[in-house]
This record gives C-alpha cells, structure tokens and sequence, in this order.
C-alpha cells in the first residue's frame, strides 16, 4: 500500500490536555434480559488511536450505542461515563471534538439526498438538511473544502443511492469532518466494500492520524487496523478481554483464542491479516 500522504486541508490540532477521551467506570448495561456490560470499565487517551477489536457479540455495538447516547447504563452514585472529562457534554462543543461513524448511518439516509446535503448535514448531526436548517456562508465553504479533502467533489450533486458504498462512506465521513473534530471514532469503516474502495478508505484513515487526529476504531477485521494504530484493546463477553500495544496484542496465540479458531497472522509494512491454519 502507498505511502500515506499529508492531508491537504488538514486542521491543526493540538493534544495537550491530558483530560482522557473516553473514561468508563463500572458501567453495567442491560439489554432486555441480557447484561452486555457487568461493571465495565475502559479509559482511552487524547493522545493515542486505539482499535477496539473482538468477535460477534462482544460488546463492541453497545459500546458504540453508549457513547453515542442511545443507550445508558444503571445509574451509580458516580459519574460512569465521561467524553473529554464530563458527564454530560454540550452536544455543539462535543460535535467539534469528537465524531462518530457508525454503521447504521449509512443506511438512513434517503436514496434521493444529494451528496453536499450528507456533507451539510454533520452540522445539526442530522439524517438530512431540512427546512428549518439555517446554513451560514462559511459552513458551505467548509463543506465544500472537506468535499475537497477526501476527493469527492464530483459526488456532491449526486443522489446518495446512485453511489457505490465506497462512495457513500466517504461522504459519511466528511459529515463527521465538517466540525473539524480532533477525534473519531470509525464503526467498520470498510466493511462491505471492494478492494479498491477498502484501500482507499485505510489510506484516508493513515491521513488523518498522521494529520494529528486520534482514531478510534471499533472492528473484528485486522486488515483495517492501520500502522499508525499504537494499541488493541480486546473485547469478548462484554469484557476487556486483553489490553496493550499492538505487538503484543497481535499475536497468532491471542488471536485464536479471542476469535476461538486457530489462524495464522501474517504481518506486512505495519498491516495485519489473518488466514486459516
């Protein structure tokens, strides 16, 4: 794979907070009769991009749906989850911070919206811009120079279901980039794409960490784990299963006992990929 590029419209970050991105405590989730979470906890820095990585079932989904806000955890006598050190956070100034692409978007979004719109629509975290949506001068422009960025101007007069899903993941992206957040988190970024769309993504995701983002990366897939990721934290039955750097993490031995089927790791330029013994 190609040497990753400097972005072009890169926004200037600087991570000198030590204030954690992520801090859960002791979160226990229930969904209808099944507890995911049994006092969960997991702290994850500004400062570094994570892939949170385990099978079916793991809990990575309601980890997702945690942060986002669509679920909760039992309440404590003690704040369980912090974003950037608060409890409840000003959803404007959390959008500028922290972006969240998740699976499910994807497939809200009407046929007939036009790409620019899926891009516009980052600013009020919307599926979609309505009637009600006032839009000043500068967030077209900025719209317009994140349709720059990821190379898809050409898509933005286009109607979102003549895209391929590469196409359609990229402009998911640039919604999360319109606010110029410092942090992302990637749900299966390439899932369901082809080879060249698969590469395409990974060389953006190796972009934006270079250009001083953090990524977080919730997957079961090793090859969408780019060099740039410095540590794997293992999810399995709704536990931190194993936790630390990549190359202690990423072992044939760790892997088959997380995923429970033996494989055999092949390690090229920094990428990672599995094959059946």
């Amino acid at each position: 794979m190609p040497e990753p590029r400097q972005a072009s419209n890169a926004v200037a970050l600087e991570q000198t907070d030590d204030t954690p991105l992520i801090e859960i405590t002791g979160a226990t989730v229930c969904r209808g009769n099944n507890c995911v979470f049994d006092d969960f906890s997991l702290t994850l820095s500004q400062h570094e991009s994570v892939v949170i990585l385990g099978p079916n079932g793991a809990g990575k989904t309601t980890l997702l749906k945690l942060l986002m806000r669509e679920i909760y955890p039992l309440w404590r006598d003690h704040p369980v989850i912090r974003i950037l050190g608060k409890e409840r956070n000003d959803i404007w100034e959390l959008r500028r911070q922290l972006g969240i692409i998740s699976a499910d978007l994807q497939e809200h979004y009407s046929p007939e919206v036009l790409g620019r719109q899926v891009v516009l629509s980052g600013f009020f975290s919307s599926v979609g811009v309505w009637g009600h949506h006032r839009l000043t001068d500068e967030q077209h422009q900025r719209v317009e120079t994140v349709l720059s960025q990821l190379e898809v101007k050409d898509l933005a007069d286009r109607a979102f279901g003549e895209l391929s899903s590469g196409q359609q993941r990229r402009l998911l992206l640039g919604r999360a980039l319109v606010n110029a957040p410092a942090h992302l988190i990637l749900d299966e970024p390439t899932s369901g794409l082809d080879l060249s769309a698969t590469f395409q993504y990974l060389q953006t995701m190796r972009e934006l960490i270079r250009s001083g983002h953090t990524l977080v990366l919730v997957t079961h897939h090793i090859h969408e784990i780019p060099p740039e990721v410095t540590r794997v934290v293992m999810l399995n039955q709704g536990k931190v299963w194993a936790d630390g750097e990549k190359t202690e993490m990423l072992t044939e031995s760790r892997l088959s006992s997380l995923y429970g089927v033996d494989v055999r790791l092949v390690e090229s330029a920094g990428w990672y990929q599995v094959m059946p013994v």
